[in-house]
């Protein structure tokens, strides 16, 4: 069966991912154009949610990063 999924990429463990959409797809979800903007509307949701996702983790590790050097 078709699927969605969009996940974090912490690192290259998958079951270290975060699951943001994992989502079977038929081609009724591309039938009508309201359908399809319904698919596309869950599709961004969850890409903009892995990327505030990611960029959360990234964040903290820059910042001890740039604190280190000084101390």
């Amino acid at each position: 069966m078709p699927r969605i999924i969009v996940t974090t990429r912490p690192s290259r463990m998958p079951e270290d991912a975060e699951v943001l959409l994992d989502e079977d797809v038929h081609s009724v979800h591309l039938s009508t154009g309201h359908a399809a903007a319904q698919l596309i509307e869950r599709l961004s949701w969850a890409i903009s949610d892995a990327e505030d996702a990611e960029s959360s983790r990234v964040r903290p590790a820059a910042r001890r990063m740039r604190v280190a050097p000084g101390a």
